[in-house]
């Protein structure tokens, strides 16, 4: 992401060679650092909305608790309903080294865990100011160990760790809520705000992420609530958001870049309630990228999708022709990111640049804490 400097603010991209839609530098822009939401809203549904329409670019300003004003009765709504873990651990090396370590893939290392009454394994990212090595113990709170058992590569290793299927009650105790790195401070219980609340959906309850689907966080009962009394449905999917969301992609052309594959989910009764509201000529509204790229993933044909599980590894650019989204709650992304290509994909590269321009203009907040727009 670019710094400010004393120059004029533009989002106006370079002009690349080749399709602009497939070049990276198409996507980069100039944000403001004071623009970069580090806590949220006092109230979640009174973040701003952006409201952006796919025909035209037009934009109208709202706020968050307008959406049922905004969606139409017989819209579908489908929410990602996992849940951040607090796989983020503190400790020391057996040499005495600071140690940071993530866990990675904890629904599923967890449910192995379970059913063998084995100790708890999966991969983790590692960071310590010289590289764990295979073997290697590692020392937590409350008497929590673990073991390297494999070489770190890119920082990732598979770990052993000491407990077994008590490692979520474990977590609950000593862990801390993964916060986003642009988010520069540590999460916290106090102020400005109690991040393992806050960074959770209020639909959440699939453990098993590692950053929340932040679309989901401007939702309160009370918008829920009013969305069923305007006629709107709502279903749910899970994907568990994995670290691969941060990495940043660095191939000029963008086609190169290959996305991590993530675990995800859809029931039998929300494959129903998909394909009988495209057959109705109903719109299906995704909360979030996650939301919509599960959906996406398990789609047959156009309008049509089926019950599953597994990894997707979906990655949308513009020229994707969508099965099933219809529309899409969203938050503003970082710049030259998976996320904003997607975004750029439902609406167009220039409307959303165009979008965004007037976001930053107007003090809209960005990223996970940050804002909302609907495109529609």
């Amino acid at each position: 992401m670019k710094r400010p400097d004393a120059k004029p603010l533009s989002l106006s991209p370079p002009k690349p060679a080749g399709d602009p839609d497939l070049c990276l530098s198409s996507y980069d822009f100039d944000l403001p650092l004071d623009r970069i939401a580090q806590a949220p809203v006092a109230e979640r549904d009174r973040s701003r909305l952006m409201v952006l329409s796919r025909r035209d670019g037009a934009v109208a300003h709202r706020v968050f608790h307008d959406l049922p004003d905004l969606l139409r009765p017989g819209d579908l709504l489908v929410r990602n309903d996992t849940r951040v873990v607090p796989g983020r651990l503190l400790g020391v090396k057996d040499t005495g080294g600071r140690v940071e370590v993530l866990i990675l893939g904890y629904a599923r290392a967890l449910a192995e865990s379970r059913r063998t009454g084995e100790a708890f394994a999966c991969e983790c990212l590692i960071r310590s100011s010289k590289p764990a090595k295979p073997g290697q113990r590692l020392m937590f709170e409350e008497g929590l160990t673990a073991t390297v058992l494999a070489e770190p590569v890119a920082g990732m290793g598979r770990v052993r760790f000491s407990a077994g299927p008590d490692m979520e009650s474990l977590l609950a105790r000593v862990g801390r809520i993964p916060l986003p790195p642009y988010i520069r401070r540590d999460p916290g219980t106090e102020a400005p705000c109690d991040d393992r609340e806050t960074y959770q959906t209020v639909y959440a309850r699939e453990d098993g992420a590692v950053a929340a689907p932040t679309a989901g966080l401007h939702f309160t009962p009370q918008v829920l609530a009013r969305l069923a009394e305007r006629g709107v449905e709502t279903a749910g999917v899970t994907l568990h958001v994995g670290y691969g969301t941060f990495v940043p992609v660095r191939e000029k052309n963008v086609t190169a870049h290959r996305m991590h594959a993530e675990w995800c989910r859809v029931d039998p009764e929300t494959a129903r309630a998909v394909n009988r509201a495209r057959a109705e000529g109903r719109r299906v509204v995704c909360v979030g990228t996650t939301s919509l790229r599960t959906l996406e993933h398990f789609a047959t044909a156009p309008g049509r999708i089926e019950p599953g599980e597994g990894l997707c590894g979906l990655f949308i650019l513009p020229g994707y022709e969508f099965k099933i989204a219809g529309a899409l709650v969203t938050n503003f992304h970082l710049p030259c990111s998976t996320l904003l290509f997607l975004v750029s994909a439902l609406a167009g590269r220039e409307n959303v640049l165009s979008a965004y321009r007037e976001a930053v203009v107007r003090g809209y907040r960005f990223f996970s804490y940050g804002d909302a727009m609907l495109i529609e």
